[in-house]
This record gives structure tokens, sequence and C-alpha cells, in this order.
């Protein structure tokens, strides 16, 4: 019998592959996105320091958000997110999905992020 591997091992598989070509620096931080089947999380990295320097989430407060598991929730933490950027003057950031696909919750994020002044 052929045992399928789990989703998530191969999904963190991906990750592992992908953050070893992706670093984040003090000019041009990582943003690392972590989706759950409840909630969806996004941070600001700086690799070289091992420092989280933004993170917003669908659990934060100011949000008030119902459900952290749809598209709304993730573009409002991408837009929440955008804007601690900006007050911490970070303008410019790799984009690290994961191991995710850039389908759905993740891509929405991203773009709010995008439309709201970050570049990537």
């Amino acid at each position: 019998m052929i045992k399928k591997e789990s989703r998530n091992v191969a999904r963190l598989a991906r990750h592992t592959r992908v953050k070893n070509k992706v670093k984040g620096t003090s000019e041009c931080p990582r943003l690392n996105v972590f989706r759950s089947n409840s909630n969806i999380f996004a941070q600001i990295i700086d690799d070289t320091k091992g420092v989280t320097l933004v993170s917003a989430s669908s659990i934060d407060k100011e949000l008030k958000l119902e459900n952290g598991s749809n598209i709304e929730a993730a573009t409002k933490v991408g837009e929440l997110l955008a804007k601690r950027a900006k007050k911490k003057k970070i303008t410019k950031v790799i984009f690290d999905r994961g191991g995710y696909l850039y389908h759905g919750r993740v891509e929405a994020l991203a773009e709010a992020a995008r439309a709201n002044g970050l570049e990537f």
C-alpha cells in the first residue's frame, strides 16, 4: 500500500527549500506568511539579526474580526501589516509564502500589502 505524505509535511519541505534561497536583511526584510485553518499570520523578519520587526494577524484585537479564515480577513491583515511597516519605515520586503500556493488567502494578504505601500 502506498503511503501518501501529509500535506503539511510537504509544505514544510517546500518552505525549507524556499527559506534557504530567500534571506531577509536589514535593508530588505522577509515577509513571512503562516496560514492555519482558523487564522492567518504575517511577520516581517530580519534574518541577519533573527528579529521580528513587524507582525500582524487575524487574532489582533485591533481588527475585530469574526472569522479569521477568509479572504476578507487576509486582506485586512495585509493592510494592517503594511501600515505597521510604514511606521517602522519599512517599504521594501521579500515575500515568503511559507510553502503555500500563491492563491486565495495568501494572495489576498500579499495584494493588500502591496496596495498599501509595501514593495515586493
